[in-house]
Parts: C-alpha cells; sequence; structure tokens
C-alpha cells in the first residue's frame, strides 16, 4: 500500500470569513500549497519545477463542506490521487480536510494538468514526476482520464 501524504496546517486570522469560519479561498490556498509540498517532498521543489520550464495548471476545483474549521485550528491536509491519464498529462487530486477529533471537515477536488512554460501548452510529465503522482495514495472512486495531449 502506498503511503499517506499529509500535511497539518494551521487555519489563521486571514484565512477567516466573516462568520468565523475559513473561507472558501483558503481551503483551495491550502489545497495548492500540501501539493506543491508533495512536488518538493518528492523531488520537485519550486526551483525544478522552474529549471525544466513546466508547472501544474488547475483546470477545475470543487469544494465540498462537512463541518466548520475556526480560527487557530489545526487541520491534517491529506492529498490522494482520484484519477489519472495513461500518459500522466491529466490528473485529479483531493486534498481532504480534517480536524484534530478527525471529522472530516472539506474536500477540494482538483483537476489539472502538465504546463510547458515556453510553448504554453499540456504535456506529459517527465518520467521521475510522473513516478511521483502515481506514488499517492489512489481514492476508492480512482479512474483514468482521458489525455491532455492534442
Amino acid at each position: 500500500m502506498t503511503a499517506v501524504y499529509e500535511q497539518t496546517l494551521l487555519a489563521g486570522w486571514a484565512d477567516m470569513d466573516f462568520n468565523g469560519h475559513m473561507r472558501n479561498t483558503a481551503y483551495l490556498d491550502k489545497s495548492a500549497d500540501v501539493r506543491m509540498m508533495f512536488f518538493a517532498d518528492h523531488g520537485f521543489p519550486v526551483r525544478e519545477f522552474a529549471r525544466l520550464r513546466i508547472g501544474p495548471v488547475i483546470m477545475k476545483d470543487q469544494l465540498e463542506y462537512f463541518r466548520e474549521l475556526s480560527l487557530l485550528e489545526s487541520v491534517r491536509v491529506r492529498l490522494s490521487l482520484a484519477g489519472l491519464s495513461e500518459d500522466g498529462s491529466r490528473f485529479e487530486l483531493i486534498n481532504e480536510f480534517r480536524r484534530g477529533d478527525d471529522k472530516v471537515v472539506a474536500r477540494v477536488a482538483s483537476t489539472g494538468g502538465w504546463l510547458d512554460l515556453n510553448e504554453r501548452r499540456l504535456i506529459a510529465p517527465p518520467p521521475l514526476l510522473d513516478a511521483a503522482m502515481r506514488s499517492l495514495p489512489r481514492t476508492a472512486e480512482f479512474g483514468s482520464l482521458p489525455s491532455s495531449l492534442k
């Protein structure tokens, strides 16, 4: 079984909405942070993406709320793979947010691909990045996605 990838973050002042709960865009920001932490921990820090002139691009995010998360609460954010194209050019990632009591707070599903920053087109990832993506634990609903290559 593939090891779980999880980071513990804090719901900070700037993450709160008018009602005193974590705002929707804060969930998206923290999802992106955990994705980038995963890449860095698997040999692809930001400078490596810059050197290769590629980057992840998110084409769709879907956010579901289940419970409240308040100021200064810690939250565990787990990353898993919900879908992948055969060539690795398209992916769907799930970030699951859990409070200290292990209750699921929210879930973010993000569909994306890999952008060649010189050509401004979608590409398949290099083999080591593809391997890193495939090392993520898969969701029960994991499915094959169409390629992003034209």
